[in-house]
């Protein structure tokens, strides 16, 4: 009998042949994996499977789809939807000077500010990084509903 798996990964990625080395890694790690190619394809699997977590390309090939799937799934009117972390691995910042997420505060901005995510990765991340970012990730995310469920708990007193 296998286990069950850690947690569910939706890989939002147009180019398969970066899924795929995803989907081995976080498989290997216990993470069942989903996939989708697109923005509208990655929105209806969030719709339909509810993901712990998004694992985004950012520049898929009608631009910018990533930020529009975050800015998306935030208004989203489901909470539970709403919430997922999303982790964003791409590659834009070797291909532009634009900087869409810092990683420290500069005075202007905190970190992760720019876009409502739980973290921003370069191309290529090595998969030590990826699990440790997914990994962080999660743990914030059962902090987070943990101090929600007490919270609830006390308001019902």
């Amino acid at each position: 009998m296998s286990e069950a798996p850690k947690a569910t990964i939706l890989v939002v990625e147009d180019d398969e042949d970066a899924v795929e080395p995803a989907r081995i890694l976080l498989e290997d790690e216990g993470y069942r994996v989903i996939a989708a190619t697109s923005r509208d394809d990655g929105l209806e699997a969030v719709r339909r499977e509810k993901p712990d977590l998004v694992l985004l390309d950012v520049m898929m090939p009608s631009g910018t789809e990533g930020f529009h799937f975050v800015w998306e799934l935030r208004r989203d009117s489901d909470a539970e939807r709403r919430d997922i972390p999303i982790i964003v691995l791409t590659a834009i910042h070797r291909s532009s000077p634009l900087r869409f997420c810092p990683d420290r505060d500069d005075g202007d901005y905190q970190p992760y500010e720019y876009l409502p995510v739980q973290g921003f990765l370069d191309k290529p991340a090595s998969s030590e990084r990826i699990l440790s970012e997914v990994e962080r990730a999660l743990k914030a995310r059962d902090a987070s509903g943990q101090r929600e469920s007490q919270d609830e708990g006390r308001s019902h007193r």
